[in-house]
């Protein structure tokens, strides 16, 4: 039976008589979830919420929410070139935990010829990059006129929202007005739920940086239960990008459908009054 040899390490390296062996300490590195030095920070999401009955599939973390903050990411390409990319945007709540990511399906041509009013699908997926909305934005010719959006319903924009995709869960439709953004929003069956009234001024620069509020009303106007901001990204990004902040808050016990269908609300308003019309020609 073979014995320890007192002069071979761990390793069966041979030492001198009279060497030590060197213990060597053990590599430090970042934490499991924890980005290396020099990368961005990993992204954090919200925990899954349990499977809610009668919640569509992927909305459970929208019941735990008053508050969304909505993202857009800056496209470099877009902003170097000034050529309209697909518009993407991270989706968080008030701790930053990312609960949703949405990217836009649209068609080449069709941003750089109709630009802000082009038709998009925006996919809308969760941490396991399952889609669980999706919000469907047709093409509508000479349509979006405050003054004429009552005439008939070409005239004004409409989006649907869907969960899963092709079950509509409810619409924005605009409406007509003198002059305020003015839209309704419709459950499956397109019966009014609640209003959106926007301002009369869609400005920010550096000399204004105040929000731009869309009030969330019930559909009597007797009360204000929310309401979707525009937020100031910072005269970096306002000025040099296209990618903007928004915020939407709602009540806690408001239907899940209702609060998906706010999140379309948000995307059209985003494409309607913030996006460039440099390609708009």
């Amino acid at each position: 039976m073979a014995q320890n040899d007192p002069y071979k390490t761990e390793y069966g390296m041979q030492l001198e008589k009279g060497q030590q062996p060197v213990t060597v300490p053990p590599i430090s590195g970042p934490a499991p979830g924890q980005a290396l030095p020099g990368q961005a920070p990993a992204v954090q999401w919200m925990p899954l919420p349990p499977t809610i009955p009668g919640c569509p599939p992927g909305l459970e973390y929208l019941t735990q929410l008053d508050q969304i903050l909505v993202h857009q990411q800056v496209e470099l390409f877009e902003a170097f070139t000034g050529i309209e990319t697909k518009n993407r945007y991270q989706i968080k709540n008030a701790l930053g935990q990312q609960v949703f990511f949405a990217y836009e399906e649209s068609d080449l041509c069709m941003r750089l010829c109709c630009g802000p009013q082009r038709s998009f699908q925006m996919h809308i997926i969760n941490n396991n990059h399952q889609e669980v909305l999706r919000v469907v934005r047709p093409f509508q010719c000479c349509s979006g006129c405050c003054w004429c959006a009552d005439c008939c319903d070409h005239c004004a924009l409409t989006i649907a929202i869907e969960a899963p995709a092709g079950q509509a869960i409810g619409h924005v439709r605009q409406r007509g007005s003198k002059w305020k953004a003015h839209y309704d929003i419709l459950d499956a069956n397109m019966d009014p739920i609640l209003k959106i009234r926007g301002p009369c001024c869609f400005c920010q620069a550096i000399c204004c940086t105040c929000d731009i509020d869309f009030k969330l009303m019930t559909y009597d106007d007797s009360q204000q239960i929310g309401k979707i901001s525009k937020q100031w990204s910072g005269i970096a990004k306002e000025w040099f990008t296209n990618a903007d902040n928004f915020g939407i808050q709602f009540p806690m016990d408001l239907d899940v459908k209702v609060k998906a269908t706010l999140m379309g609300a948000l995307f059209l308003i985003e494409f309607m009054f913030f996006e460039q019309n440099n390609n708009n020609n």
